[in-house]
């Protein structure tokens, strides 16, 4: 007799809603994760009184989120306090022009054409049409498995409306915002958006265009940090018999006779089980807790075909002042072709990220008790390479953490670097080092378009039995609500073969 029914590996945004889901099903369920915090990049830790976001800095297109709390029995609102954000965000252009963007599509559309009449006007057709298909999305779109192109066509005989938007499937983020806009500043205002999904403009799919209409349906910071939304999935769990362990890693998948047996933790404890869902990398599940020995020839060349999506570099600033800053978000921008020359001749060739661009997160903005009072928390992504020309992240990162404050008092918060009290910087070697994430990989697996939706591993995989994934590596992808769509594919499959 098995002692689960489903150990899921992972704790994740994917994990611990699918471990919820599947605990709510009336199923005997282990999580299993290897650090000491719920939420992979969707956690936040504490230093000297100030609680700094890991990654993951908002919520937008919530619908999955709420439909995962409405299968739990109740809702996300009465489990989140969400804090509304607004303007989503603030944007310092390349010259230097600071234009605060709106929650109402009526003020966006007069912020841009600020910039260029045409384009402020174009705004509310590319809103209209952006609309339209997150409307058709959320019939279940990113809450249905892709598997397989039989999969792919019953999702959109059962949504037939998404054909109209075949354009965002086949094009570039880059070549669908230009059928609308004109005005490299009005782009420069959308082009950093790209890297949500780890991407250049001219690379990433053309369904996150969407973004630049999303945001203006809301956009929320959860009051106590990004960590509130896993322990709030983690907590439902729990209260409908999920067990949770922490500091539990996994070695290995126990297979036998092509069907998975159990885990067998690093400290050698072995658990046994029906079926088993992951949430870490999907490279990591199968070439090494698998085993390559378990898999097929063409399993094993497709697997590692895959490349892990992009890292980044965090700065976690507390600071002992009000920073001038007007929004819980500001992007440090640049234009499209700025955007593109950095991943082909910086990023890819490992030299870091100087005087680029970057998403500057201010959440004490919106919820003040995550500092000290009179205090601030700032947050600063920036979009790095794993690996370094001639040197690596160990070395360089106390240089790199001073350049990078300095550019920013010069360049966004005119003072910072007078008021800084506590810093830590969070490289790619530190993300693989704390979340076990190979690269540093923030989104899991690159995510172009050939490795998008049925192009992405399944999430019941067809070399093992009663192996299941979820998280950033399977469909939809990387990004909190995305994962959580993804337990809830993975919760649904297992309910409907195991």
């Amino acid at each position: 007799m098995a002692d689960y029914d489903v150990v899921v590996i992972g704790a994740g945004c994917g994990g611990v809603s699918a471990g919820a889901l599947l605990a709510a099903q009336g199923r005997k369920v282990l999580v299993l994760e290897q650090s000491d915090l719920v939420g992979g990049c969707c956690s936040t830790f504490e230093r000297e009184g100030f609680r700094f976001d890991l990654g993951a800095s908002i919520v937008e297109v919530i619908s999955s989120i709420e439909e995962a709390f409405r299968r739990l029995g109740t809702t996300f609102q009465d489990e989140v306090e969400l804090i509304p954000c607004d303007p989503v965000y603030s944007c310092v252009l390349r010259d230097g022009t600071r234009v605060d963007v709106p929650l109402s599509l009526e003020g966006t559309a007069e912020a841009l054409s600020r910039l260029s009449e045409t384009d402020g006007k174009n705004y509310h057709e590319f809103a209209g049409r952006m609309g339209g298909f997150l409307a058709e999305t959320r019939k279940g779109f990113f809450t249905s498995p892709m598997n397989g192109f039989g999969d792919l066509l019953r999702v959109f005989a059962r949504t037939p409306g998404l054909l109209r938007y075949r354009e965002l499937f086949t094009g570039s983020y880059q070549s669908v915002l230009g059928r609308y806009f004109k005005d490299s500043r009005v782009l420069e205002t959308m082009s950093f958006q790209s890297w949500y999904v780890g991407l250049p403009p001219e690379l990433a799919p053309g369904v996150f265009s969407i973004l630049g209409y999303s945001e203006h349906e809301g956009v929320w910071y959860p009051r106590g940090g990004m960590v509130s939304i896993p322990e709030a999935l983690a907590r439902c769990g729990r209260e409908r018999g999920m067990e949770l362990q922490l500091g539990a890693a996994v070695r290995r998948v126990l297979v036998s006779g092509g069907r998975v047996r159990g885990v067998v933790l690093e400290d050698g404890t072995e658990v046994t089980c029906h079926a088993v869902v992951s949430d870490i990398n999907a490279r990591t599940l199968y070439l090494e807790l698998v085993g390559e020995e378990h898999l097929p020839p063409l399993v094993r060349y497709g697997i590692s075909s895959y490349q892990p999506s992009i890292s980044a570099v965090m700065l976690c600033l507390g600071v002992d002042y009000e920073p001038p800053l007007s929004a819980h978000h500001t992007i440090i921008t640049a234009p499209f072709e700025e955007m593109n020359d950095y991943w082909w001749n910086r990023c890819l060739k490992g030299l870091p990220p100087r005087e680029q661009f970057g998403l500057l997160c201010w959440p004490t903005m919106s919820d003040p008790s995550l500092a000290p009072e009179g205090h601030h928390v700032l947050n600063v992504i920036l979009m790095g390479p794993y690996r370094l020309e001639g040197t690596d992240w160990d070395r360089e990162k106390r240089g790199f953490l001073e350049e990078a404050v300095s550019w920013l008092s010069r360049k966004a918060v005119p003072g910072l670097e007078e008021h800084v009290e506590v810093a830590e910087i969070l490289t790619p070697l530190d993300y693989e080092r704390r979340l076990r994430n190979p690269g540093g990989a923030i989104y899991g697996l690159q995510q172009d378009l050939s490795a998008q939706i049925v192009f992405r591993p399944r999430s019941r995989s067809r070399a093992v039995r009663g192996l299941y994934l979820a998280g950033a590596s399977t469909h939809p992808g990387g990004g909190v609500p995305t994962t959580i769509g993804s337990g809830i594919i993975a919760a649904d499959l297992v309910d409907r073969y195991e």
